[in-house]
């Protein structure tokens, strides 16, 4: 604990608020609450934690924070400022799922279609569905039912779904609005709840139909029939009334916390939710802020009613939230519960193992790494590596690690811009150049450790430009790979040293999939370059064939492989004219 830190702890007040971490480059790592922020703050730094709180407390340099007027105010800042700092430590919610909507559009000609996203544009929505194999198959059993348009644009002759008799074919028929009002009425009730009515009303028209010796009426009746039942009889009833609840159950040990939300709609038991994640609170503090956090989302809509552990303070919740939430006592809603709290702590269970043996992979080595290199813990590691065949088209890529984990999300190509031929170093000049002064400019995240897919050359070319030009103080090493183009040395230091790591330790195989996947990614860019600048200077030698016919062949096409499949006809269908058309086939088969 650094003076700064035991400066302010003596300063805290006992109210309520909320905290903010701080790394050592000022970075907010931690968003927490407190009912009194005394000791909820120097608990931090006093007796023993677990390694997920140990952890984040080493890495922290500074605290900041916000005193309010209550728990209450306290919550719901805590909510805000999590969003604005997306902190690294707040990992509950950050893989959340959008769930799909069944929409009916407020167009003319009205569609049914599904959806994640709600607009304010007069459609009618039904969900969300957390099943989405249930969504898709409930609009597909209502497009049988009901022959809604399913074009985007109205074409200008009737489509296969007019002769599947799935479509009314407004774009040749005129259709009443009376018919569309009342196929939407009917949808609307179907999706409410009412789809029993539905299959009443379609039963005494089969009936009717057959007495008529209608019989081929009387079956599309039946077949109707069937896809309901088929479609809403697979899920169980789990209660006698139609509210639509959801249903907590948390369960925690070794400082990870697993809980589970049961969606009940219209009676029925749908899906589940599983969120699993590390916690630096009492569970109660942390299971009322999971709840804010939930339904923040704008993809989860709350329900009627949500039914919550007696842990936890109904009232506070109802109020946050705006919804009734109950802690039952007794009946098939305390059973519900009951069965959330049996599911998160099974889950949690089954789930430590596999986080063992992914934390020995992953955060664990890249701590041993750091102690090997002698830094700080390298928890954002970026790594580089160049690509070309003698000098053509060259290219560099970077990769991202997070805890030992890949950042795809982060990961960058760069064609190189400045260099003729193949000079690897230059061209990792050029790359580093870019990157680290557009991070500069943009006030990104800076890298622990930089990793370069080279030797004593790369890392000096790289060192150079980080210090002598951009004034930055990061470590750099070099990874150099043996006759066999597997992972051999590992090179820091200035002047650079061979560090010795064990070959089965797991900082090794950190290192081994860091320049696996650099290598991998850079390569993977540079055939897509190379190939796709074959493809087009081979075009640029056919007469007729100028810049617009080239992008639209690329767009078709895409390939010269798939050229070649091609037919003269294909090639005129896209606007190619019959004499280029045979000159480009020529062209190809050479």
């Amino acid at each position: 604990m650094n003076e700064i830190i035991k400066n302010k702890l003596m300063l805290l007040p006992d109210q309520p608020g909320c905290y903010l971490m701080k790394d050592r480059q000022g970075t907010i790592i931690y968003v927490g609450k407190a009912k009194v922020l005394k000791n909820r703050v120097r608990s931090y730094f006093t007796g023993s934690h677990d390694g997920k709180t140990l952890r984040l407390v080493n890495e922290i340099e500074d605290l900041e924070y916000i005193v309010t007027s209550s728990n209450m105010e306290a919550l719901i800042l805590e909510m805000n400022l999590i969003k604005k700092y997306d902190p690294k430590y707040n990992v509950m919610l950050k893989d959340d799922k959008s769930y799909p909507f069944i929409k009916l559009t407020a167009e003319r000609h009205p569609r049914l279609i599904t959806t994640r996203k709600v607009k304010k544009d007069k459609g009618k929505y039904f969900g969300p569905y957390p099943n989405v194999q249930a969504a898709n198959e409930t609009k597909k059993l209502l497009d049988r039912i009901y022959p809604l348009r399913k074009c985007t644009t109205l074409p200008d002759r009737v489509c296969l779904y007019y002769h599947l008799g799935q479509c009314l074919a407004p774009c040749v028929n005129e259709v009443g609005e009376q018919e569309y009002k009342q196929m939407v009425d009917e949808i609307t009730k179907f999706l409410n709840g009412g789809y029993k009515d539905i299959k009443k009303d379609l039963t005494e028209k089969m009936t009717a139909a057959a007495e008529e010796l209608d019989f081929e009426r009387a079956k599309e009746f039946r077949d109707k029939i069937a896809h309901i039942d088929a479609t809403m009889e697979k899920q169980k009833i789990t209660s006698t009334d139609m509210t639509d609840r959801d249903v907590f159950g948390y369960a925690v040990d070794k400082g990870w916390m697993c809980v589970q939300v049961f969606f009940i709609r219209q009676g029925k038991l749908i899906e589940r939710d599983v969120s699993m994640f590390p916690i630096h609170n009492e569970p109660e503090e942390e299971m009322l802020t999971f709840l804010g956090q939930f339904y923040s989302k704008a993809n989860h809509f709350k329900p009627r009613e949500i039914l919550v552990p007696d842990s936890i303070n109904a009232e506070m919740a109802a109020e946050f939230l705006e919804v009734k939430v109950l802690v039952p006592q007794r009946g098939q809603k305390k059973e519900l519960v009951k069965l959330a709290y049996k599911n998160a702590k099974i889950a949690l269970k089954e789930k430590f193992s596999l986080i063992e043996r992914d934390e020995d992979r992953t955060i664990k080595a890249v701590e041993s790494l750091g102690q090997q290199l002698g830094i700080y813990t390298p928890h954002r590691i970026e790594a580089f590596d160049n690509s070309n065949i003698q000098g053509t088209d060259p290219v560099s890529a970077m990769i991202v690690f997070i805890d030992g984990k890949p950042e795809k999300r982060e990961y960058r190509k760069y064609k190189i811009k400045s260099v003729q031929g193949p000079d690897d170093y230059e061209s990792m000049r050029e790359v580093v150049r870019r990157r680290y002064t557009r991070v500069l400019k943009e006030g990104l995240a800076l890298p622990d450790l930089i990793i370069i897919d080279g030797g004593k050359g790369h890392v000096e070319a790289v060192r150079d430009i980080l210090e002598n030009e951009l004034n930055l103080d990061i470590p750099i090493s070099g990874l150099v790979k043996d006759e066999k183009h597997r992972t051999s040395q590992l090179l820091y230091g200035n002047p650079l040293a061979i560090i010795p790591l064990a070959r089965n330790s797991q900082e090794f195989y950190l290192l081994q999939r860091i320049q696996d996947e650099v290598h991998r990614f850079a390569i993977t860019f540079h055939r897509q370059l190379r190939g796709k600048s074959a493809f087009q200077s081979m075009l640029d030698d056919i007469p007729g064939i100028g810049e617009k016919r080239k992008k639209q062949l690329l767009k078709t096409f895409g390939s010269i492989k798939k050229m070649k499949e091609a037919t003269i006809e294909e090639f005129t269908q896209i606007g190619i004219p019959v004499n280029v058309a045979e000159e480009l086939m020529k062209k190809l088969q050479e």
